[in-house]
């Protein structure tokens, strides 16, 4: 309590040797990590001889980051935390939320508002063709991640079942949605349903074999899933071509309207100049239709007895038994539902790449949309949403940042350092917010009155 009193006005002698302390053992432990990852980098000369590029200076910003950032948690960041903590103690303030403003009452709606005028905003300032990276990268991508999370929130969220494979039902719809249309011509229309559907049926399939089991063994059964659908599709040449991939896959269209510049293409039936841009804005709304049909069938799900099921699963199994709930159906259902939405998903990515290769579908796809629900909260829509803006959002916008060039130099992509950023970004969040983002909830059901809950009130962070 003391440090916390001295920490009030400025802080003391102690603190800031400690903070000292920890610094150095922070930039210690960072080189240590990173030396070889950052500071080393293998690279091929003019004579196809195999070297090794020197990055200290790069390696050295790691450092001081990791330094100062620890020196600042435990001289100014920590105490203020607990100042605050010892000050609702004191005046007996209970971290339950009675009262919302306008802003949270009504966010759900100011969300959607400007989602469905994004397009539109943009198409307005930087026109139909310059829309085009702001509307694809950071719209669909996004929301393709959301609908992507929100499916898996289903099984790990609400029913607390661990799955690392999840990018395994996302192929299923893909694949089934490029096979189908380039093969037998069916439209996007009539391959949406089936490729969900086809998604679920295998959510049944790997449900079965995993009804006994929980926690890590069930990851690494459902790892083990997403590796064999992958392996699958590489090696099925007459069928997949195998890591050549499908390409000139058809795309979707508005009530048969194509978008493409014959006769009765979009842009000649409605005298618009032909673009690219307005098949980007169809998808980004479609895109948009899916994530809010994904919301409105899990909350409507989480009502019913089935979701109610769900969440007395994931507390504990052999109270959900002795309570008579089939355990077997419940996870079944909770397999097969966020499968199918995964398959949509897959379908939609198939329709807007119009080209799909077993190289989109690596673990590395599970471990972020995994990453992206722990983050904003397993349980929770919103949290979710939001962690999926920052995290994919942040990724595509440091692409954007040509003066990174300068500090990390010309080599720079984010993609190289994309784990690298969802790790670090899981550490900060897990400090402030161990339960993620959105770490509070309404309950599903209540006594008289409905009032949120708060994270330290929660399992294990769900809810």
């Amino acid at each position: 309590m003391a440090n916390i009193e001295n920490s009030a006005g400025k802080p003391d002698a102690g603190l800031v040797r400690k903070g000292l302390t920890e610094a150095l053992f922070a930039a210690v432990l960072s080189f240590g990590m990173f030396v070889l990852y950052v500071g080393l980098k293998t690279d091929q000369n003019i004579s196809n001889e195999l070297i090794i590029v020197q990055r200290w200076g790069l390696l050295a910003i790691f450092v001081a980051v990791a330094a100062i950032g620890r020196f600042a948690m435990v001289v100014f960041i920590r105490p203020n935390i607990d100042r605050r903590k010892l000050s609702k103690a004191r005046e007996g303030e209970l971290d339950i939320s009675t009262e919302k403003s306008f802003f949270h009452r009504h966010f759900l709606k100011i969300a959607l508002i400007a989602l469905l005028l994004y397009p539109m905003v943009v198409v307005a300032f930087k026109g139909p063709q310059g829309s085009l990276t702001y509307v694809d990268n950071f719209g669909i991508q996004i929301l393709i991640y959301v609908m992507l999370a929100w499916g898996l929130n289903i099984v790990v969220g609400l029913a607390g079942l661990l799955d690392l494979g999840y990018v395994a039902f996302y192929a299923v719809g893909a694949y089934s949605y490029a096979l189908l249309s380039s093969y037998f011509g069916l439209s996007f229309w009539v391959l949406l349903p089936l490729s969900g559907i086809f998604a679920a049926l295998w959510g049944v399939i790997l449900g079965f074999p995993v009804l006994r089991l929980r926690g890590d063994y069930l990851a690494i059964v459902t790892l083990a899933f997403g590796e064999i659908i992958r392996l699958v599709l590489i090696n099925w040449t007459d069928v997949t071509k195998g890591t050549f991939g499908i390409s000139s896959i058809p795309k979707a269209t508005l009530f048969g309207i194509p978008f493409d510049a014959t006769a009765g293409g979009f842009a000649k039936l409605f005298n618009l100049p032909i673009s690219s841009a307005y098949y980007k804005i169809f998808l980004f709304y479609l895109i948009l239709a899916l994530c809010m049909l994904t919301a409105y069938v899990t909350i409507r799900l989480r009502r019913m007895p089935i979701g109610r099921a769900w969440e007395a699963l994931r507390e504990d199994e052999i109270a959900c038994r002795s309570l008579g709930i089939n355990t077997v159906t419940t996870k079944l259902t909770a397999f097969a539902t966020g499968a199918m939405f995964a398959g949509f998903a897959g379908s939609f990515f198939a329709a807007r790449q119009g080209f799909v290769s077993p190289e989109s579908f690596v673990f590395l796809e599970s471990a972020v949309i995994l990453a992206i629900v722990v983050l904003g909260g397993m349980g929770s829509l919103t949290g979710i949403a939001i962690a999926a803006i920052v995290m994919v959002g942040g990724t595509e916008l440091l692409r954007e940042m040509s003066f990174l060039k300068l500090i990390f130099g010309p080599d720079f992509t984010p993609e190289l350092y994309r784990m690298l950023i969802f790790g670090l970004a899981m550490v900060v969040v897990m400090l402030f917010k161990p339960r993620g983002f959105v770490g509070s909830r309404e309950p599903t059901a209540f006594l008289r009155e409905r009032k949120a809950i708060s994270g330290s009130f929660i399992k294990e962070g769900h809810g």
